[in-house]
């Protein structure tokens, strides 16, 4: 047996334990603690965003095919290049240039292992000593992860839901100073729902260039869009600033778990290699991991051939679903939803607090032991203290049930009042 008083050297890195504290993962873990056991109902995931479990929202056979085929071919089985096998990166950048007016280059897409290591990539290309970077509120949290893992500091400016969610340009320029390096503008918007117009982004990139800053695009969900303003890419905008555009296959196609992402250099000035950004992100994917080599052999064939009527199904389910979600929200007398969500899968909600119901914190953790709904508190999340973010993208029974559920919550505590 072990000598209990041997002083061992190591132990568990704290930074860690900080950084994940803040991620969406960790506090839906801390909700679904609360699931009771003894309620015999399926539990409802309004919480995270992947609806591939739900067969409304099963990829194309086109993309499935497209595995089946890069298997069977035996090209893939090897290491890929540190940037991206070739092929993928000249497809992404096909994909990319049928919205910018400008042509992208195999030479600017970089292939990550989904959107998050591109996350993963542009912080790191962007650190260096006294270094801060501007994010929404609210916004990913994966971004307030990283940075406190990577010793980022962070400044955060709001987004504005009176004005749908968009981004408070004018705090902008109080906020940075000489040691800002960047801003992040995530559409459409993760957890707003909301999508940004050609002015507005022109605006923003008008700003980061006057403060000689770039821009980091999280586009995630590009494309995802179901109401009157389309979306529109920030690298149509590459000539005004230089941005760094992050992508990937996991939203429009349905398929985060195959972990296919992209980081491209949206830059016709070439800023970004003079300044050695473009060699800082190669440096990182030398010593990171790669996305897996079949995954990227399948890439051409899923971004040529995915016929248009798969996205629109796509479309069409989202759309229903966030008119279903709304609609139901509306009959929550607690809840109040200020902006109709109008992309991707999300939208935002001001909790009203009951009697016996602290915070919005309180509110999820109650709603996930009395009615086995799971949804995320915005307080601790995302920065918003007594709001919620709620997913639509899910069966639309299991979202009626959902919002049922929430209503019988609001009832049953009011009445305790």
């Amino acid at each position: 047996m072990e000598n209990s008083s041997k002083q061992w050297r190591f132990e568990g890195n704290k930074r860690l334990n900080s950084a994940s504290a803040i991620s969406v993962r960790g506090v839906l873990d801390l909700v679904i603690g609360n699931l009771s056991t003894d309620d015999p109902r399926p539990t409802i995931p309004l919480g995270n965003g992947d609806p591939s479990q739900f067969a409304c929202f099963r990829t194309s056979t086109t993309a499935e095919e497209a595995i089946v085929d890069a298997v069977h071919s035996a090209k893939y089985n090897g290491y890929a290049p540190t940037v991206g096998v070739l092929s993928a990166r000249r497809a992404i950048a096909n994909y990319l240039n049928r919205d910018l007016p400008y042509k992208l280059s195999a030479d600017d897409i970089y292939v990550t292992s989904g959107c998050l290591q591109a996350i993963e990539v542009a912080l790191a290309a962007i650190n260096r000593p006294g270094a801060n970077i501007l994010l929404p509120r609210p916004g990913f949290t994966f971004y307030e992860s990283r940075a406190a893992y990577e010793h980022l500091q962070v400044r955060h400016f709001d987004l504005l839901p009176d004005r749908g969610w968009e981004v408070d340009v004018d705090a902008i320029e109080d906020l940075a100073d000489d040691n800002t390096v960047a801003i992040v503008i995530i559409n459409p918007g993760n957890p707003c729902g909301s999508v940004y117009s050609y002015d507005h982004l022109k605006m923003v990139a008008e700003t980061a260039r006057k403060l000689g800053i770039l821009v980091i695009a999280d586009e995630v969900y590009g494309h995802l869009t179901f109401g009157s303003t389309p979306f529109v890419p920030m690298g149509i905008f590459g000539s005004i600033v230089p941005v760094l555009s992050l992508g990937s296959i996991s939203k429009r196609w349905v398929v985060p778990g195959w972990r296919l992402g992209w980081l491209v250099t949206s830059d016709p000035n070439g800023i970004l290699q003079k300044s050695g950004i473009v060699e800082s992100i190669t440096g990182f994917l030398n010593i990171s991991t790669d996305p897996a080599t079949f995954i990227q052999g399948a890439i051409p064939q899923i971004l040529e051939n995915t016929k248009d009527d798969f996205f629109l199904k796509v479309i069409v389910t989202l759309k229903e679903a966030a008119d279903k979600c709304f609609d139901g929200i509306r009959e929550v007398p607690c809840l109040t939803c200020p902006k109709k969500p109008e992309g991707s899968m999300f939208v935002m909600l001001n909790v009203s607090l009951l009697e016996d119901i602290s915070d919005d914190l309180d509110f999820c953790m109650k709603l996930a032991k009395e009615e086995s709904v799971i949804i995320v508190p915005a307080g601790m999340a995302f920065g918003m203290k007594n709001w919620l973010r709620i997913t639509f993208a899910c069966e639309i029974s299991a979202l009626e049930d959902g919002l049922r559920r929430i209503k019988a919550f609001h009832q049953r505590h009011v009445r305790k009042q």
